[in-house]
């Protein structure tokens, strides 16, 4: 029999360790492939149906202004998983390139805290995991066993939301997780007319401006909805698996995208309709005053930091994100800079020109204006119209093939379609800027109008300064090698090659 003195020590430890339990949550991170902010119910669209999100929003913060690090799968995730820029990630600033190991990531963070950590579905991708010297995908150990029994056309037949509670079974008994719910809807293709066939009404569609309002192009965005849904529902199952288990309300449960829809002048484009994303976070023991919306601007890559402080651990320096402790704390600081721009950039998407180059382009995003730095405007932002020089073998390869990108390329008399194919498809100028305020999609560049002249500077001048800041070798003379890391993707076109590294020489 345990004597008092025995037992109370007993007690004390159980009481530390419950303790320490209760100072570490879980996290359940959901991002979806391709979806820009305002396709959620709770962000204000009347046709999708996003229950789970619009409950995480409802029971934690939902965020306005939250954008991606960069408009492309791989570098979006990348600057997730480190919390930093993508310009300070060599290759990973890349599509379909690596994340090289000596990158430090949130969940390997974790690990060493005590964490069990996995993910299903699209962690980080795509790439190669090997030439950056890793052998497991950075976002955890996979979780792919269970599949739908039965799955509809353009969708994956994993089940996520199953292949989640195969992890909890599996987790070691008050071992804190860390897991990643990746889909990889609503990337394209779609099933055509899928939309149409659930009964969504194409006449309640907002179609943004920079695309033209048609049949074809509102039936191919409610397609689109129909695999945001798909998203939706998978998150719907996981709060509930988190309910029965009595483990939501210690969960910091996020949802996101990775970048903005799959369309013309959206997804690799620094414009909001690839960059403006949905965020939610709920937090049932950590949110204070839930129910609160946030126009705090927030960029991906601080729910790194994030994730690392709730855990009782201070980032690493090397991590340019910055936590939201305050946010979701609902403190003001004193000491910390306000929130007031994003950052976001880009450089090689597909690698759609000769020699397999890149659209390297900076942009600052604040409340009023945006205001983006294309490094090479003699390039073909989209991709050459010569699908011989594109590695996906398409014109204007770094836009997917849609309907909706089908019909602008049909040549054109109409003057408004001529306007909109010069916006996707066409060149673009060394400096752009919108007035937010009088053109919220962003369609008409006033960097030449001397009205802006003081706004165009003071923002050049910022955007500048913060690039230096953080590093950018674009801007602080180092060396630039974006266009001459391997491209691991699919090559259709067999010709294709990226140009050989230049010599160490030629660098320096």
């Amino acid at each position: 029999m345990l004597n008092l003195k025995t037992s109370t020590i007993i007690g004390i430890l159980t009481c530390i360790s419950t303790f320490a339990r209760a100072e570490m949550p879980n996290i359940l991170f959901c991002i979806s492939d391709d979806q820009s902010y305002w396709h959620t119910g709770a962000n204000g669209d009347q046709v999708i149906e996003t229950p789970a999100f619009d409950r995480i929003a409802r029971e934690g913060i939902r965020f306005t202004n939250a954008f991606c690090d960069a408009p492309t799968c791989g570098p979006s995730r990348s600057a997730i998983l480190t919390g930093q820029h993508i310009w300070r990630l060599e290759e990973a600033g890349n599509i379909h390139s690596t994340l090289p190991a000596h990158f430090a990531t949130y969940p390997a963070i974790l690990e060493e805290r005590g964490y069990v950590t996995g993910f299903t579905g699209k962690g980080w991708s795509p790439g190669r995991l090997e030439a950056g010297g890793r052998t497991e995908n950075p976002a955890g150990k996979e979780y792919r066993t269970n599949h739908l029994t039965s799955s509809k056309p353009g969708i994956s037949n994993l089940d996520y939301a199953s292949n989640f509670a195969a992890f909890l079974e599996q987790r070691p008994k008050d071992a804190p997780f860390c897991f990643w719910l990746g889909t990889y809807e609503p990337h394209r293709g779609y099933k055509q007319g899928a939309g149409l066939a659930a009964g969504k009404d194409p006449s309640k569609v907002v179609v943004p401006q920079s695309l033209p309002d048609s049949p074809v192009v509102r039936s191919d965005i409610l397609d689109y909805y129909t695999e945001v849904e798909h998203f939706d529902q998978m998150v719907q199952r996981a709060l509930k698996l988190l309910e029965q288990q009595n483990e939501l309300d210690n969960t910091i449960v996020v949802v996101t995208s990775d970048h903005g829809m799959p369309f013309p002048r959206a997804k690799a484009s620094l414009y909001d309709t690839g960059t403006h994303v949905p965020l939610a976070i709920r937090w049932g023991n950590g949110v204070q005053n839930p129910g609160r919306i946030s126009d705090a601007f927030v960029n991906l890559s601080d729910l790194a930091p994030t994730f690392i402080k709730a855990a009782g651990i201070s980032p690493p320096t090397g991590m340019t994100g910055r936590s939201l402790w305050n946010i979701l704390q609902n403190e003001n600081s004193k000491t910390e800079p306000t929130r007031d721009h994003a950052l976001i950039a880009m450089e090689r998407h597909d690698g759609c020109r000769k020699g397999g180059k890149g659209y390297p382009c900076r942009a600052i995003r604040t409340s009023k204006f945006l205001f983006i730095i294309n490094h090479e405007p003699d390039r073909w932002p989209s991709g050459n119209p010569d699908a011989s020089v594109c590695a996906r073998a398409i014109p204007y390869g770094e836009i997917d093939t849609s309907p909706t990108k089908t019909l602008m390329m049909k040549e054109a008399t109409d003057e408004h379609l001529q306007q909109l194919q010069q916006l996707a498809f066409g060149f673009r100028p060394a400096e752009e800027l919108y007035d937010l305020a009088s053109d919220p999609w962003q369609m008409k560049n006033v960097a030449d109008n001397p009205k802006y002249s003081d706004d165009l500077h003071r923002l050049r001048t910022r955007l500048v300064q913060r690039l230096k800041e953080t590093s950018d070798p674009r801007q602080t003379g180092g060396v630039v090698l974006w266009d001459y890391y391997p491209y691991y993707g699919t090559r259709k076109n067999r010709d294709w090659r990226v140009d050989p590294m230049p010599s160490k020489s030629a660098r320096q």
